[in-house]
């Protein structure tokens, strides 16, 4: 495929994926409030802030796997949805729990370990979507930037923790999302070792298959 049919591709892309990652906030419309909307609210958005930052994580080892050099150019609006909806999961809180009562935020901080763990996490994501443009980046040079940006993974086991912590009895999902963070955060470990071929491996099961080629590199 032309490096030029790729970009037009890419772009279309977007569009696609930023529509997609809307639907979830237009969801708020017509879904069901039940007994306590605040709590559904709250749950809905940060279920899905914590689905888009997994999202975002699995994109490096896909496109490593498969050779896709495209997947890269999503990377960064999925980091950003996942802030997002973060930021609205935070702001439900803030406002329809506690109507910027601060001194009762504090003492939630303080006394209750979930939102201590998911305050952390929410600080961590500042200076990631802070430093996600272009600008920023030649900025920071590419080595510092992907050190602070290696902050990605605390987050994600900060934003697991939060949610098993939040939900107590039910540990079902919490602990899918926590299988799915463990693969990600293991291929990781696995391809930084010394003479690792584990990437190589199961990139050529990819190559093999005649519908998987690789792409040119989009620069």
């Amino acid at each position: 495929m032309s490096a030029s049919r790729t970009q037009t591709l890419v772009r279309y892309g977007k569009i696609l994926v930023f529509m997609a990652a809307l639907l979830p906030l237009a969801s708020l419309i017509w879904m069901e409030p039940g007994a306590n909307p605040v709590e559904t609210l709250t749950h809905h958005t940060g279920l899905w802030g914590l689905r888009f930052l997994l999202l975002t994580l699995a994109v490096t080892p896909l496109w490593r796997l498969t050779g896709w050099n495209w997947l890269i150019r999503f990377r960064r609006m999925l980091g950003l949805f996942a802030f997002f909806y973060v930021c609205l999961h935070l702001g439900i809180y803030l406002v329809f729990d506690h109507f910027f009562d601060w001194r009762a935020i504090g003492a939630d901080i303080v006394k209750r370990p979930y939102i201590t763990v998911g305050f952390l996490a929410f600080l961590l994501l500042i200076p990631l979507a802070v430093t996600s443009t272009n600008g920023m980046i030649r900025r920071l040079g590419g080595r510092r930037w992907q050190q602070l940006h290696q902050l990605v993974y605390v987050i994600g086991v900060l934003a697991v923790l939060h949610f098993a912590w939040l939900v107590k009895a039910d540990l079902l999902q919490p602990a899918v999302y926590g299988l799915i963070l463990a693969a990600l955060l293991g291929y990781r470990l696995w391809g930084s070792v010394p003479n690792s071929n584990a990437s190589s491996v199961i990139r050529a099961v990819f190559k093999a298959c005649p519908n998987n080629r690789d792409l040119h590199r989009m620069r």
